[in-house]
C-alpha cells in the first residue's frame, strides 16, 4: 500500500533534528501528524464538529495528552494492567497544550474540537512535552480547522550559564530556569515554568531566546500546510446577531453598569446588582422575545460589561473594588492555627483565603509514580482544594480536576525551590491547602500559606516564597495599557492577561502566564515584572509580621526521624528472613523502620513519635550492623556445641568458634561438660580470618597460671 507522505524536517540549531510527518497515519481525522526526535514519537490528531450546538457561545475545546507504556518499554502497575485515567503529569501537559491553542482559535467558532497527543514511542533522555504543542498545532495546520496559528511550544533552560532550547533530560538537573514557551510567530501565549532566585531581566532573556526558536517552527508549519493543501479552512456560521439588539444593550445598560462597577461594592453585592441591571434589560424585550432573542441579550451584557470595566481602568485608573493599579489588598495571616497538624497557617488577602496544612512523614510515605515516562518516588507533595462554597456555590464533591492539579502544580514548584536538600530533611512533605474564600488567584495565596505552614511546622525553607496574581488591559486602537496588581476574578475573566509570578526576596522561583490578546509588547512584559516585584515584596512584608523564619524546632508532637548509615552487608541482617527481623523491631519499639541501599551503603530511618521507641529501635539496628573488633571483649551467648570448640554469638547474627585449647589456660580432652547452649560467656575476639571467621578466646581473659618451674623457685626463696 502507498502512502501519500508528506515530511518537514528541521534543526533546533545545534545538529538535532525534528521531523513532522503526515499523511501516514490517523487519516479519518481531520488533522493527524506525527512529530519525531530522536526515538521520541508523538501522534497528534484533531477532529472538529462541522456544526456547533444551538446555545453555545464559547469553544468546546478538550485536549488530552497521553503517554502509552509500551513507548518506554513498560507494563502498567495497577490490578488492570492498563493505561486508566489521564496521570497528575498527562494533565498538566494537557493543561499546556490547551492553554496554547486556545486563545487562538476564532472567537466566533463554537464546534466541538478535541485534540489528542499520545506518546507512541520514547527516548527516555528526550522530553515529550516540549513536543507535545507542535504536535497539536502541526495535527490543526493540515486540517481545514479554523486555527489563527501556527504555534509553538519549546523548553528553555539555561544550564551552566546558558540558554538551550528542549535539552536533554540528564542536563534538566543543572539547570537555573526552565520554562515552557508557546507563542505564534509574533506573540507569547503561554509561559510556564520555574527558577531559583532569578531576576526579572533574565526572564524576558529567556523568553526572547524561546520565542526564536517558535518562529522557526510556525514556518515550518506554514510550509507544511502549503504541502498538504489546506490553506483555505473551512467556512462555518456559529453565530446568530442582532446589531440593533446590540446597540439597546449598550444604549440601555453602559452607564448603569459603568456606575456600578465604580462604586468599589463587595464581589456578591456588585453580582447582585449586575444581575438586576441584566434581568431588567431582557424584561424591557416583552414576554414574545424567542430564545435566540434573550441567549442574544445575555450574549451583548456580557459585552457590555466587558466594555465598562475595562475602560473604567484605563480612563480613570479605577478598578471594581475601588483600588488603583498598583494596590493590593488588605492581608492578614496566622500560623498555627490546627492544633493537632504538625504546621498549619491560614492566608487571607482581600477575598480570597487558604487553610493550609503541613505533614511530615516518613520515607515510606513517599509518592510512587508510575508513569510512563516518568517514574519514581516522590517526598514532596502538594494538594489544593477549590470546594464550591469558596465562591458561594453548590458543586459536587467530584475530586481534583484540571484547574486544581495546575494550581496545586504552580504552588508546589514555588515551594519545592527554598526546601533544603534531601541529605538535611529526612521528612517526606505534604502540604495540603484547602481554598475557604476565592476572588483572584488562590493559587498565589496557596504559595503564601504554604510558605508560612511549612515554617510553623520547623522545616529549614531556605527563603520565604509569597506570589502575585498580575493582569492586563489594553486598547489596541489607542495603545492604552493598564498593568493590574492582585487581579480579581472578575479582572482575571474580563483583562487580557493572567501573569502569576512567585519569588524570594532575591528572586523569582516559579512562574504561570497566559494571555488572551495579540501583540504583547516587551517593554510591557518587562514593567508587568517590575509590578509583580513590588507586589511580591510588600506581601512578603506582611507575611514576615506573622512568622519570619522556620520554628527552631518541629512541634512536640510532630514525629522525629533519626537516619543513620549501615555497611551494604548489613541490610539482609536487619531486614532478616521475609522481614522477620525489622517487623519485630518495629512491633517492640513501637518505631517505623525504613532501609533502602543508597552509594553502596544501607540508609535506615527509623521514625516515630516519642524518643524511647526511636531509641530503642536505634539500639537494636545498632547491635545488628556493629562490625566485630579484634582486641574488643563480648559478652557472648554458647549457640551450639562441637567436638573441637563451641560457637558464640557475640552480637546478633554474629557467631566466632571458641576452640577448646582457647577455654581455659588447662587442657580439655572433649568438650564433656564444660558448656550448655545457652550458656553466657565473657570471650576476647583475637582475629577475623580472611574468610570473616571470628576467632575467639576465653583464656585470654583468665590470669595465666605459673608454670611449676616458678612454684618450685618460689618455695625456695621462703
Amino acid at each position: 500500500m502507498s502512502y501519500n507522505t508528506i515530511k518537514k524536517t528541521f534543526d533546533l540549531g545545534d545538529g538535532r533534528m525534528i521531523e513532522i510527518e503526515t499523511g501516514k497515519l490517523a487519516k479519518q481525522a481531520d488533522g493527524s501528524v506525527v512529530v519525531k526526535m530522536g526515538d521520541t514519537m508523538l501522534l497528534a490528531t484533531v477532529v472538529s464538529s462541522k456544526t456547533a450546538k444551538e446555545g453555545v457561545d464559547f469553544l468546546p475545546l478538550s485536549v488530552d495528552y497521553q503517554e502509552k507504556y509500551a513507548a518506554t518499554g513498560r507494563i502498567p502497575g495497577g490490578f488492570l494492567r492498563r493505561e486508566a485515567k489521564l496521570s497528575d503529569y498527562e494533565v498538566l501537559i494537557s493543561r499546556l497544550v490547551d492553554r496554547a491553542l486556545r486563545p487562538m482559535f476564532p472567537d466566533d467558532y463554537h464546534a466541538d474540537t478535541q485534540v489528542m497527543v499520545t506518546l507512541i514511542s520514547a527516548d527516555k533522555n528526550i522530553m515529550p512535552d516540549a513536543l507535545a504543542g507542535l504536535a497539536a498545532s502541526a495535527a490543526l495546520a493540515v486540517s481545514d480547522i479554523p486555527f489563527n496559528g501556527p504555534i509553538s511550544e519549546v523548553r528553555v533552560a539555561k544550564i551552566d550559564g546558558k540558554l538551550v532550547i528542549n535539552p536533554l533530560m540528564s542536563d534538566l538537573e543543572r539547570a537555573t530556569l526552565e520554562f515552557i514557551v508557546a507563542g505564534s510567530e509574533n506573540d507569547i501565549v503561554m509561559v510556564e515554568g520555574e527558577a531559583s532566585e532569578i531576576s526579572e531581566t533574565e526572564m524576558v532573556e529567556a523568553i526572547e531566546f524561546a520565542h526564536k526558536a517558535i518562529k522557526v517552527q510556525v514556518q515550518v508549519q506554514k510550509e507544511l500546510s502549503e504541502m498538504a493543501g489546506k490553506t483555505v479552512k473551512r467556512e462555518y456560521c456559529h453565530e446568530d446577531s442582532n446589531p440593533e439588539l446590540r446597540e439597546k444593550a449598550f444604549a440601555d445598560t453602559y452607564d448603569k453598569v459603568y456606575a456600578i462597577a465604580r462604586s468599589g461594592s463587595s464581589k456578591h453585592e456588585r453580582s447582585e446588582k449586575f444581575a438586576e441591571i441584566e434581568e431588567a434589560f431582557i424584561a424591557s424585550l416583552g414576554e414574545e422575545a424567542d430564545d435566540t432573542t434573550v441567549f442574544l441579550a445575555k450574549k451583548y451584557f456580557h459585552d457590555v460589561q466587558y466594555d465598562a470595566v475595562r475602560n473604567l481602568v484605563l480612563n480613570e485608573g479605577i478598578r471594581l473594588d475601588g483600588r488603583d493599579v498598583r494596590t493590593v489588598r488588605p492581608i492578614w495571616s496566622e500560623v498555627g492555627y490546627l492544633p493537632a497538624a504538625h504546621g498549619s497557617s491560614i492566608f487571607t488577602r482581600g477575598e480570597t483565603q487558604s487553610l493550609t496544612s503541613v505533614t511530615l512523614g516518613a520515607k515510606m510515605d513517599e509518592q510512587l509514580i508510575d508513569g510512563a515516562f516518568i517514574n519514581g518516588y516522590n517526598r514532596f507533595l502538594l494538594h489544593y482544594n477549590f470546594p464550591g462554597f469558596s465562591t458561594g456555590e453548590v458543586r459536587p464533591n467530584r475530586g481534583p480536576g484540571r484547574r486544581e492539579i495546575g494550581h496545586g502544580n504552580l504552588a508546589m514548584r514555588s515551594l519545592k525551590k527554598v526546601l533544603p536538600p534531601d541529605d538535611e530533611n529526612p521528612y517526606t512533605i505534604r502540604v495540603v491547602s484547602d481554598i475557604l474564600e476565592s476572588n483572584g488567584s488562590s493559587s498565589m495565596a496557596t504559595v503564601c500559606a504554604g510558605t508560612l505552614a511549612l515554617m510553623d511546622a520547623g522545616v529549614k525553607i531556605k527563603a520565604p516564597v509569597s506570589g502575585i496574581a498580575m493582569g492586563l488591559i489594553t486598547d489596541e486602537k489607542t495603545g492604552k495599557y493598564a498593568i493590574l496588581s492582585d487581579i480579581l476574578g472578575d479582572e482575571d475573566h474580563l483583562g487580557d492577561m493572567d501573569f502569576k509570578v512567585t519569588g524570594t526576596e532575591k528572586g523569582i522561583v516559579a512562574c504561570q502566564m497566559d494571555l488572551k490578546i495579540n501583540g504583547l509588547r516587551w517593554e510591557v512584559l518587562t514593567a508587568a515584572l517590575e509590578q509583580a516585584k513590588e507586589a511580591r515584596l510588600h506581601i512578603l512584608n506582611e507575611m514576615k509580621k506573622t512568622i519570619s523564619a522556620p520554628r527552631e524546632d518541629y512541634k512536640p508532637h510532630a514525629p522525629r526521624i533519626i537516619t543513620l548509615k549501615i555497611d551494604k552487608e548489613f541490610i539482609g541482617a536487619v531486614i532478616g528472613p521475609g522481614g522477620k527481623i525489622i517487623q519485630e523491631i518495629q512491633r517492640e519499639s513501637g518505631a517505623t523502620i525504613a532501609i533502602e541501599e543508597k552509594d553502596n551503603q544501607g540508609i535506615v530511618q527509623i521514625f516515630a513519635d516519642n524518643k524511647e521507641a526511636i531509641d530503642k529501635a536505634l539500639s537494636r539496628v545498632r547491635a545488628i550492623a556493629a562490625k566485630p573488633e579484634v582486641g574488643e571483649i563480648y559478652e557472648g551467648k554458647v549457640k551450639s556445641i562441637m567436638p573441637f570448640g563451641a560457637f558464640v554469638e557475640i552480637m546478633p547474627g554474629k557467631d566466632g568458634l571458641l576452640h577448646i585449647s582457647e577455654i581455659d589456660w588447662k587442657r580439655y580432652e572433649s568438650m564433656d561438660g564444660i558448656f550448655n547452649v545457652g550458656d553466657e560467656v565473657r570471650v576476647k575476639l583475637l582475629d577475623i580470618d580472611k574468610q570473616g571467621k571470628l576467632k575467639l578466646s576465653r583464656k585470654a581473659l583468665i590470669p595465666r597460671p605459673p608454670k611449676p618451674e616458678e612454684k618450685k623457685t618460689e618455695t625456695t626463696n621462703l
